[in-house]
């Protein structure tokens, strides 16, 4: 049967590491079907390999412990991926726990070469408390901010990339496209996200084909921290920032530098439609959507000028 590597990255979270590792180890999975797990620290300074090889000694042969000391998640799961002896490897993430489930019915699918990777739902714990300002579903949803993702009951295929705590690729798909981006992805002193996603749309855009499978359930923790309107917006400047980096400086036109051809379409066109889509809004979760893509553009904004410099 198919080997499988899950891949969990951590930093500076011991008590949920505990947790999702917990939940990770009463996984049920056919008998055959041979299946480890890498946990890559990403320079901890907590008792973040003691708790893992705690859970290796209790789980022989199921639980490795891998140190990568370049800061950066990108860099931890490039790690995992170098070192994982699975055929399919599938993510998660160390403030998450898992259905027992999950890994047999995320990874089932991918046995057949028509799919190149799968992504399952993620949900939130059962004590969230949803803010007044806050949509999870409709047009204003902004879930994806809490890391939640959820495209329904049915499985099928994917439009959309899957996020990076609940999702699984064939291993052959880095081998063909390449690992994650070291310049997205959190890291000390940067929140700009995105490996993940980037990662799903590379493969989307070259013709690969994925699946989601809603049976595969990973349950987000969200800390108070994260349920503040200050967290959202500095959240969506930098996903602004990211999408740019992603996109790529592009071609100049008539000699001017692209980037700032783009800087003044967003300044002209972009941001005053949407500031005054978030004045004239009259719902809480309708206006702070709108403030928190004006935000993003902002992000835009500051991302290409840097650009411009550097080329400069």
């Amino acid at each position: 049967m198919l080997k499988i590597s899950v891949i969990l990255c951590t930093y500076n979270r011991c008590q949920s590491l505990k947790k999702a590792l917990g939940s990770i180890a009463v996984s049920v999975l056919p008998s055959p079907v041979e299946w480890e797990v890498l946990v890559v620290d990403n320079n901890s300074k907590d008792q973040t390999r003691e708790i893992v090889e705690d859970f290796s000694r209790r789980f022989p042969r199921r639980f490795r412990y891998l140190f990568e000391p370049q800061q950066g998640k990108s860099n931890a799961l490039n790690t995992g991926i170098r070192c994982a002896r699975g055929d399919i490897l599938a993510f998660v993430d160390d403030d998450v726990t898992v259905e027992p489930n999950w890994l047999q019915n995320l990874t089932a699918t991918l046995d057949d070469k028509q799919w190149a990777g799968a992504g399952g739902r993620i949900l939130p714990e059962q004590t969230f408390m949803l803010p007044c300002w806050l949509s999870l579903e409709g047009p204003y949803e902004m879930g994806g901010v809490l890391v939640f993702f959820d495209r329904g009951e049915k499985p099928g295929e994917l439009d959309w990339a899957p996020y990076g705590t609940n999702m699984a690729f064939r291993r052959e798909m880095f081998d063909k496209y390449g690992a994650f981006r070291a310049d997205l992805g959190p890291k000390p002193g940067s929140e700009i996200r995105g490996e993940d996603v980037e990662f799903g749309r590379r493969l989307k855009a070259a013709g690969e084909r994925l699946w989601y499978e809603p049976s595969a359930v990973v349950y987000h923790e969200v800390p108070e921290k994260r349920l503040r309107k200050d967290y959202f917006l500095a959240w969506w400047f930098d996903f602004g920032r990211a999408l740019v980096r992603e996109w790529g400086r592009g071609p100049d036109f008539l000699g001017i530098p692209r980037p700032y051809l783009s800087i003044l379409k967003t300044l002209m066109t972009r941001m005053p439609r949407t500031a005054a889509q978030w004045i004239l809004a009259s719902q809480p979760q309708q206006r702070f959507f709108f403030k928190a893509r004006l935000w993003r553009e902002a992000g835009e904004v500051a991302e290409f000028y840097s650009l411009a410099r550097n080329r400069d």
